[in-house]
């Protein structure tokens, strides 16, 4: 099959799933709509406050629809390895390199896709409820909260594929990515430093603030969630290719 194709047919069974769907809705619902009702309650005592940022503030639904982002690339990944649908796919696509970048680019594209406009609504959104406090539009830190939350949210969605492709269960890697991002960071709080700054949660979110609280400055922070969406992608690749349908 050529390239075009196997990308195709890849976009046709995430497509044809009807929970990957349903995740991507549900970032979109969750990240706009917890976000505005979080700065609805914003008062001028806590909008004057040294350690407020109005900028993260906007953007504070992104810790559940991060949730969702990492449901769908294990959704859209998991699906190959329900009832030996691997075993089909390699057959019709015995490239197991090309059948894996297709699958990954689809998880990709579509969550980026999303993610822009997710970030988008949720930054304009939690503006208006936000008022006099709210982030310039026009900042560039702006800017490049609302282009690197849909980038952070497509790393871990990716991240998620590639562990999945590593455990061949979506019920493992929900399992452990979920508690990893939502529960570690909070128990490792700031007693552990600049450790938690480089788990790929804590890290990528830096690109949301305006004055990031840990050590990495916002793009740095990024880079840090790409190389663990990276690692898992090289291992999903090394034990696709090594072990048996």
């Amino acid at each position: 099959m050529s390239t075009s194709a196997v990308l195709r047919s890849e976009w046709i069974k995430i497509r044809s799933l009807r929970g990957t769907a349903w995740s991507l809705l549900a970032g979109f619902v969750l990240t706009v709509g917890f976000g505005a009702a979080a700065n609805a309650d914003t008062g001028d005592s806590e909008a004057d406050s040294a350690d407020f940022d109005a900028l993260y503030s906007v953007f504070i639904g992104l810790n559940l629809g991060q949730i969702a982002a990492i449901a769908f690339g294990t959704m859209a990944t998991s699906s190959e390895y329900q009832g030996g649908a691997i075993r089909a796919s390699l057959t019709a696509v015995p490239k197991r390199g090309l059948f894996y970048a297709a699958k990954l680019a689809n998880v990709a594209g579509l969550a980026l896709a999303l993610g822009l406009v997710t970030t988008l609504v949720s930054f304009l959104a939690g503006s208006a409820f936000m008022g006099d406090a709210a982030p310039d539009p026009g900042d560039g830190d702006s800017v490049r909260a609302v282009v690197g939350g849909a980038v952070y949210l497509t790393l871990m969605a990716v991240f998620a594929a590639g562990l999945t492709a590593v455990l061949r269960s979506g019920v493992a890697v929900l399992s452990i990515v979920i508690p990893f991002t939502l529960v570690l960071s909070m128990v490792l709080g700031e007693a552990s430093g600049s450790i938690t700054d480089y788990l790929p949660d804590r890290a990528g979110q830096q690109v949301l603030y305006a004055d990031p609280p840990g050590d990495l400055a916002p793009l740095a922070g990024l880079a840090v969630t790409a190389l663990w969406a990276v690692a898992a992608t090289l291992a999903g690749w090394w034990f696709l290719r090594r072990r048996d349908a």
